[in-house]
């Protein structure tokens, strides 16, 4: 058997992707391992969202070209993802041990890439996106764990002014519904009981006449799958239909991740989000209208070009009226080629880390009180892994928090429902109910 290290950057997709490319390997003989400098082939499946995403990775790249020296050679070197994509040429400029460069929409063409490479020892570039749906070409998988994932969309049409992905992913693609079925199916007979559909616009889900609201009723229907999630959604995507579902399956976690970036009209003009902040309050309350349980995640990007002290505080008063169970926030990075980046009002970098600083301490606030209004509820909680202690176990509630029980180790892959004793800055504390 061949070793194979797989680092993995960025969002879930990523990790789904890394996955699909460990199995497509396998027939090959790789085997994975964790030790980058034991293997004979090492894959970085990149991600360019984030500030200096190419300069980690060649980072990267700097120390592997040395385990490949110390081994003479004998390691094949991958740059995967979407750093890939956008740079797939500068990578195979500046970095002679890389072999492959492979982008998101080609990794399905790995085996014939290495087997090309091995032929004329040389690099070789694949960033095309092929007229073919590359999940066709990929084999069945083979594992899965208790919760698992499947990219069920790719790609964005909505072409906000920050972001790369509808450069380095291309436009909204919706895979088949019955490839999809499938593949969920399998995932259960593997042992999932939960599946977190994924798509870089998953909501935007479209196939002929099945919508995402669709899909999920269909899903739902699967024996032995217990939950059903999705990531990551677009505001202008929650359709009546799919805001239904949330209402009439229980399969469908009351946890909705929904990215508004910036809570100032002029702002998300810039942005290019097509909705205000009051189309987002208003879809936000039609939503909870319809599942009164409902937590909310999202997304938010400070220091945007033209920000201004009021833009800024009127994300605060969005983050305020809202409350969040989580969320994530960042400083505005240029990303190279994107219209934002071009943009003249840049907002200096000491005025983005305190406004950075502030946004976060409201939302760590937020993010505290809801675990803390979680404390003597009794929640069901899907048991994923042992935990770090004898006879514990780490499972998930329906808001995606870990929970740590004692006595729960037999317990892995059960929903059981545990009252939650103890908030944690990240996690709860809870018992199994009697």
């Amino acid at each position: 058997m061949k070793a194979l290290y797989v680092k993995t950057y960025g969002c879930q997709m990523n990790v789904y992707d890394s996955a699909r490319m460990a199995d497509l390997l396998a027939p090959l003989g790789y085997a994975p391992t964790d030790a980058p400098d034991a293997a004979d082939m090492v894959i970085l499946n990149t991600c360019h969202i984030r500030e200096k995403a190419a300069e980690k990775v060649y980072s990267e790249l700097g120390k592997l070209r040395k385990m490949k020296e110390a081994r003479g050679g004998k390691m094949m070197i991958a740059v995967a993802g979407c750093v890939a994509q956008a740079e797939g040429a500068e990578i195979v400029r500046r970095q002679g041990a890389v072999d492959l460069v492979v982008g998101p929409q080609s990794y399905h063409r790995l085996p014939e890439m290495i087997a090309k490479a091995a032929r004329l020892g040389g690099q070789v570039l694949e960033t095309d996106f092929p007229p073919e749906d590359k999940f066709d070409a990929l084999p069945a998988q083979t594992h899965a764990g208790t919760a698992a994932f499947l990219t069920v969309q790719e790609g964005c049409d909505k072409f906000c002014t920050f972001c790369v992905v509808p450069y380095t992913r291309g436009g909204e693609y919706s895979r088949a519904p019955q490839q999809i079925l499938d593949e969920a199916r399998r995932l259960v007979e593997l042992g999932a009981r939960e599946i977190t559909l994924l798509g870089q616009n998953v909501n935007a889900y479209a196939h002929e006449d099945w919508t995402l609201a669709r899909l999920l009723h269909a899903l739902a229907r699967i024996d032995g799958l217990a939950r059903l999630r999705y990531t990551t959604s677009h505001p202008r995507d929650m359709s009546d239909e799919l805001i239904a579902a949330h209402r009439d399956l229980p399969q469908v976690m009351p946890y909705l991740h929904l990215p508004v970036q910036s809570g100032s009209d002029a702002v998300l003009e810039a942005m290019n989000r097509q909705h205000t902040a009051d189309d987002y309050r208003r879809v936000v309350g039609r939503v909870r209208g319809a599942r009164g349980d409902l937590a909310l995640s999202s997304d938010f990007i400070v220091g945007f070009p033209g920000e201004s002290d009021k833009d800024f505080e009127d994300t605060l008063a969005l983050v305020r009226d809202i409350g969040y169970a989580q969320a994530f926030s960042f400083k505005y990075s240029r990303r190279p080629g994107t219209p934002a980046s071009a943009a003249r009002k840049q907002v200096p970098e000491d005025v983005k880390a305190a406004r950075l600083e502030a946004l976060q301490s409201l939302l760590t606030a937020q993010q505290k009180a809801f675990g803390q209004s979680c404390e003597g509820r009794t929640l069901s909680v899907l048991f994923e892994k042992p935990g770090r202690k004898r006879g514990q176990a780490v499972g998930r509630s329906p808001y995606l928090q870990p929970v740590h029980v004692e006595g729960a180790g037999d317990l892995i892959g059960e929903i059981r429902e545990v009252k939650i004793v103890e908030a944690q800055p990240n996690s709860l504390k809870g018992v199994l109910a009697q």
